[in-house]
């Protein structure tokens, strides 16, 4: 695996945390891409009633921030405050704290700024301080004062992100990590931000992937006045579901031996016969799939001789552990336990994931799974269990659910938030090793039903599926997905998004393809002339045969849980 690819999926990383300015609409395929909305744009910038934000400078020393400020129900410290001069960033006022009794925070305050706050989520377990990137969003003028936290906790090396010792018995850790962190860093930020500026930030944004996608949509169903405009990435909203698949996809891979069943060295020939047999179905061959649902693709078909076993091939046995991968857990009766399994197109990022890596000491999804089980996915006092000896039963399930309800982020009431004028963003990549990404299709069309059906909830969510990408970085063909510069325009302009941009990035930062990524469940159509690899040349189309997204599984019955809202 190609050692950033791995790293990004060891932290469960959100990428716009450690990669600024890698919104590819800026590019010249993006450009192209865009002209033709340029009239409806205008017409719709001048029709809306949007508060557009306004640059302002600081009011006060940076250092004078040092202290300790009331937010409603609880009390931010501000520990450091120095300003930093222009340099790989825009000059800012480096604020470093933590809201009690212990949610760490990290606040930028640039001298450039635009009125904007963009808050971002953290991967897996948190447990660390990622330092924010300082943001901005061409053509508007000015920079985002950003945020990060660690939810509360530091975790143990030497992956704190994974590491799940720390909520072992530790009621109010659990929580800041379960829901309340995301909402009283806000409070704290807004708080400081109008200390600084001399006002509260005009508009608000979230953006975050996986744990941080969850944090997202839980924001926007427990908070909803907290942010204006929210992106949710491969949320891992199925808290609890997600870490018993998680230790699932370990098990599932592993036999009897302790050894895993599919190898690394088997992944490239069974990702080529997945093309092999399905990359026309879009009637472009491209190296990537546009749905991979349509692929009907049986890894028989490429099993080995019998008394053979090579690189190119694979043994009866793998061919019943990829089968198992794409059809997903399921309890003693055969009921699914996750709404969705492993996508045809994804093997390539399974290796590290679903494989492991000696020097960790076994997969990610173990990693995760063994740590969820052991000290986070039980009430405090009960017995609990482990990537060992865990059953895939519908008791077990059900027994997770009691904790996990906390941290689940599944309800499909977002009226407040719409009401608020709220504007929600969800993406996932089709190749996504981590979270099954048919898994948030179940969710939106759940949550479509609910909120008057798909016209009427596009006014204010909308869904974006990249073909090809990995798990919130990374893929095959397209690895760069960046609709933040959307949601701002939707937000504050009223022009809804009716594409994105992705686009697939060499290591030397070189553009090897753009593509659009259209609204679910519209698909990019080549038109037909001019390069595959350049955006302009592709049209939205609507599938044929739209497949049921609603999936009845054991887990139906907690889009009806809410999860608890508490006071700060």
């Amino acid at each position: 695996m190609r050692k950033h690819v791995f790293l990004a999926a060891i932290a469960i990383a959100v990428s716009s945390v450690a990669a600024p300015g890698t919104a590819v609409a800026a590019g010249p395929a993006g450009q192209a891409a865009q002209k033709t909305q340029a009239a409806q744009e205008t017409q719709a910038a001048q029709q809306t009633q949007a508060a557009q934000p306004i640059q302002a400078g600081p009011v006060r020393g940076c250092g004078d921030l040092i202290g300790g400020y009331a937010i409603p129900g609880t009390k931010a410290h501000v520990e450091q405050a120095a300003l930093v001069p222009a340099g790989a960033e825009p000059e800012h006022c480096d604020v470093r704290g933590h809201v009690e009794p212990k949610v760490r925070f990290q606040l930028k305050l640039p001298t450039t700024y635009s009125g904007r706050y963009l808050q971002l989520g953290c991967g897996g377990f948190c447990g660390e301080l990622a330092p924010p990137a300082i943001r901005s969003c061409a053509p508007k003028s000015g920079d985002f004062a950003v945020a990060t936290t660690d939810d509360g906790h530091v975790g143990n090396p030497p992956f704190p992100s994974v590491d799940g010792k720390w909520a072992a018995q530790d009621r109010a850790a659990r929580d800041d990590w379960a829901f309340r962190a995301p909402h009283v860093v806000s409070l704290a930020s807004k708080r400081l931000i109008a200390e600084y500026y001399g006002a509260a930030p005009k508009v608000s944004y979230f953006d975050g992937c996986s744990n941080g996608g969850r944090e997202a949509l839980l924001l926007a169903q427990r908070y909803p006045h907290d942010f204006d405009g929210v992106i949710s990435a491969a949320p891992a909203n199925y808290m609890a579901p997600l870490a018993l698949y998680q230790a699932w996809l370990a098990r599932t891979n592993t036999d009897q031996a302790g050894k895993p069943i599919l190898d690394v060295d088997k992944l490239p020939a069974l990702h080529d016969a997945v093309l092999a047999r399905c990359d026309n179905l879009d009637g472009l061959v491209d190296g990537q799939l546009e749905d991979p649902r349509r692929c009907d693709f049986d890894p028989a078909s490429v099993q080995c001789a019998p008394g053979t076993d090579t690189p190119t091939c694979l043994t009866p046995a793998q061919v019943e552990t990829v089968r198992k991968l794409y059809r997903g857990p399921t309890d003693e009766k055969g009921r699914l336990l996750y709404p969705a399994g492993q996508e045809p197109g994804s093997e390539l990022a399974w290796n590290g994931w679903l494989t492991p890596v000696p020097e960790f000491g076994g997969s990610i999804a173990a990693l995760l799974g063994d740590n969820y089980l052991r000290y986070m996915g039980y009430p405090i006092g009960t017995p609990h269990s482990s990537l060992a000896d865990v059953r895939f039963t519908s008791r077990e399930f059900h027994r997770l659910a009691a904790e996990g309800v906390r941290a689940n982020a599944l309800s499909l009431d977002l009226g407040a938030f719409r009401r608020a004028g709220g504007k929600l963003i969800l993406w996932h990549g089709w190749n996504d090793q981590g979270i099954p990404p048919a898994g948030l299709l179940d969710y939106y069309e759940r949550l479509t039903r609910r909120s008057g059906g798909p016209a009427a909830t596009q006014e204010w969510a909308r869904v974006f599926m990249v073909p090809s990408m990995y798990h919130c970085a990374g893929g095959d063909t397209l690895n760069t997905f960046d609709p933040l510069p959307q949601l701002v325009e939707w937000t504050e302009d009223g022009v809804a998004p009716d594409r994105v941009v992705a686009a697939a990035l060499a290591g030397d930062g070189t553009v090897t393809r753009t593509r659009p990524v259209f609204p679910y469940p519209l698909q990019a159509r080549y038109d037909g002339s001019g390069s595959i690899d350049d955006a302009a040349n592709f049209v939205p189309t609507r599938p044929q045969d739209r497949p049921r997204d609603t999936v009845e599984w054991v887990g139906s019955y907690l889009y009806h849980l809410p999860g608890p809202v508490t006071r700060p």
